[in-house]
């Protein structure tokens, strides 16, 4: 089930729950090959990615989810999903690099964490790519600002973290980067100090519907 959120001119914004996951899983992971493998991956092998990610993604799935999808025409476009950690199931950043945020982090007693992944953009439709990625990031980053003690958590294509920095997120690293989709991802993290310069400037701009 999909809710609109947002009419744009040319897509809209929908807010979506668990049955856009596999969907969600197999767009996020051919934009991933599309946009950073020059070698296309053979049907077993991309199969296999996607039902990673999609078992991943029912796992992680909860009642704090926000699954935000841009849609052009019907057609999956956009991507970003937000979820309140809940300090149980294991994160992304655990699995993959053996990273506890609760040891890595410095953080407050009563730190709230919020992992966001599955970014994803359909550079081909004629949208911009850096106006879409603003937008949805502003739906992504809106509940860690109203958190009192809100952290973004985070594994980032390192092209897409220097693009995130020089926005105005002002990230911290956590570990080396490993190849994951065929990208060097980054493990990284935010406080609300970190995520303010980026939400001030466009949350008007691109304020939630």
């Amino acid at each position: 089930m999909e809710t609109i959120i947002n009419v744009m001119p040319k897509y809209e914004i929908s807010i979506a729950n668990r049955e856009c996951l596999e969907e969600l899983s197999r767009f996020v992971v051919e934009e991933n090959y599309k946009h950073h493998s020059t070698n296309p991956p053979s049907k077993e092998k991309l199969e296999s990615d996607i039902m990673t990610v999609y078992n991943e993604e029912k796992a992680l799935y909860s009642d704090t989810s926000n699954i935000y999808i841009a849609r052009y025409n019907h057609k999956m476009i956009g991507s970003i999903r937000v979820f309140k950690w809940d300090r149980k199931k294991e994160l992304p950043i655990e699995r993959m690099y053996g990273i506890n945020p609760l040891k890595a982090i410095p953080h407050e007693e009563y730190a709230e964490y919020w992992h966001i992944g599955r970014f994803a953009i359909d550079s081909s439709i004629g949208i911009s790519s850096v106006h879409l990625f603003k937008q949805l990031m502003i739906y992504a980053v809106t509940p860690i600002m109203k958190s009192k003690y809100g952290y973004m958590v985070a594994e980032v294509d390192a092209k897409l973290l220097k693009i995130v920095n020089e926005l105005g997120i002002h990230t911290n690293n956590l570990g080396e980067p490993i190849y994951f989709l065929s990208s060097e991802t980054i493990p990284v993290y935010a406080n609300q100090k970190g995520i303010t310069p980026f939400y001030l400037q466009y949350q008007r701009a691109y304020e939630c519907a």
